[in-house]
């Protein structure tokens, strides 16, 4: 062999060294979506549907996925969801598990085992969401606002968010000890968890960087959500919940936290206000609904520095004369005292802008790629077109049939174990996949699932799969 061709190939042979020697030491520390996990389907039912044990024996035999069914039954007695398939209880096997059906007792056992296993591989804990979750009309009902505090205040620092998930993916070793929650299930829930949509949106910020936004449904229902501007200038909102019935909202909002709402009403041109106490956990405390006029497209504002004088400026019923009311705040008796009506040359104020110093805020509604026109969105001094959404404490999953809502920007993808094109596809696009009802190796794809859920991991075919497969534990 000439010189030239026995150099080519000792060097050739070298990069072949390299390349091996570099793709095992990726192989010790892969980044989280090329590496596969055990994971277990329907996993509170241990051994009731299918032999997966106790969810703790389940975490000490290597699953890294656990899924919970989740129902929000009861929710106003309990101050919980509750877990079961079909319905809180069924299915569930309390057998070395929690003795209650209530979400937080299992999520404290899990979270418990993660504590003792600070090296462990990250946990993801899917909520299947069984119930529509969008007609809880408040935090206290169970909103999604609710389902954010519970994860926070179970998990704590171990919580990974979804809203903190980096552009270049981190690895499993950068992720042990920590929980990934995951939101599965009922599709409409999961949409309104990436954005809300409303029309007439209307906003205040105070000088203590609180904001309230309300805005109406566009068929009679009034919604507020409240946030904090941060020192990021943007807004993380805080609390979701129906306040009243109407359209046309504004709101005025002083540095007590004391604010005054004025919509006109859905069927005809009464005018009405609502007074409310804005809590430091971003909750409204409101006062009742009270008619003070006759007109349509009313506007409100604070008119000095304590926050007790206010002036209404609304267009009349009937021509394109605008009208003015002045008022004086009650915030104890959560009332306003309103007097010396009389006609203005004055524009109405512009609600959809605040400002306090140097923070402004801006609320409009428009599409955000796939989501609808009244897609609620928000401007701030420093940024612009942000959702106005809950903050992403948990991943969203996109399911083989759901919209282009629920794909854009997902991370975690979702198919029953047969479907084999879509989990090969979303896997060669770098997602996080699961295929639940994994319970046959016939059912491997190439590449496997991230996540291959079953209800048998201690099948032998299972072990000896995942094994080969290098899941990570």
């Amino acid at each position: 062999m000439p010189r030239s061709r026995v150099v080519l190939s000792v060097l050739a042979a070298a990069a072949s060294v390299l390349l091996i020697s570099g793709s095992a030491e990726a192989l010790d520390d892969p980044q989280l979506p090329s590496a596969i996990f055990r994971a277990t389907h329907n996993s509170y039912s241990g051994n009731v549907a299918g032999a997966k044990g106790s969810i703790a024996s389940q975490l000490d035999h290597g699953i890294r996925f656990i899924e919970l069914d989740i129902h929000d039954n009861g929710y106003a007695t309990s101050n919980d969801y509750s877990i079961g398939h079909d319905s809180p209880g069924d299915q569930v096997d309390h057998t070395g598990n929690p003795a209650s059906n209530l979400l937080r007792d299992w999520l404290n056992a899990i979270n418990a085992w993660s504590t003792a296993h600070p090296t462990a591989a990250p946990i993801v804990v899917a909520l299947d969401v069984k119930d529509n979750l969008t007609d809880n009309t408040s935090y206290a009902a169970g909103n999604l606002a609710a389902l954010n505090e519970e994860l926070v205040s179970v998990f704590g620092s171990r919580l990974y968010r979804a809203e903190d998930y980096p552009a270049g993916s981190p690895t499993v070793d950068a992720l042990r000890g920590r929980v990934l929650a995951l939101i599965s299930g009922h599709a409409e829930t999961r949409t309104l968890y990436k954005r809300d949509i409303g029309v007439n949106p209307a906003v205040a910020i105070n000088g203590w960087g609180q904001v309230v936004e309300v805005h109406d449904s566009g068929s009679g229902a009034l919604w507020y959500w409240t946030g904090r501007y941060g020192a990021d200038g943007r807004v993380t909102w805080l609390r979701h919940g129906r306040y009243d019935s109407g359209v046309t909202p504004a709101v005025a909002l002083n540095d007590n936290g004391d604010l005054v709402e004025v919509h006109q009403s859905q069927n005809n041109t009464t005018l009405w206000y609502r007074v409310g106490r804005l809590g430091a956990d971003g909750e409204i405390a409101w006062g009742p609904s009270g008619q003070y006029d006759r007109g349509v497209l009313p506007t409100v504002r604070f008119t000095d520095a304590a926050g007790t004088r206010l002036r209404e400026i609304h267009r009349s019923q009937s021509n394109s004369q605008n009208w003015q009311w002045a008022g004086m705040l009650n915030a104890a008796a959560k009332t306003v005292a309103w007097s010396g009506n009389a006609t203005t040359g004055d524009a109405r104020y512009d609600k959809a802008t605040s400002t306090s110093g140097t923070s402004s805020v801006r609320v409009w509604t428009g599409a955000d790629g796939p989501t609808p026109s009244q897609t609620l969105r928000v401007d701030t001094d420093r940024f612009a077109g942000d959702r106005i959404r809950y903050p992403q404490v948990a991943f969203d999953e996109f399911q083989q049939g759901d919209s282009a809502e629920l794909r854009q920007g997902a991370l975690f993808y979702a198919a029953k174990a047969g479907e084999s094109s879509f989990i090969t596809d979303a896997r060669r696009a770098g997602r996080l996949v699961r295929g639940w009802d994994f319970d046959a190796a016939s059912q491997a794809t190439d590449p496997l699932a991230n996540y291959p859920a079953t209800n048998h991991p201690y099948a032998t075919w299972y072990q000896n799969l995942l094994t080969q497969a290098g899941a990570v534990d």
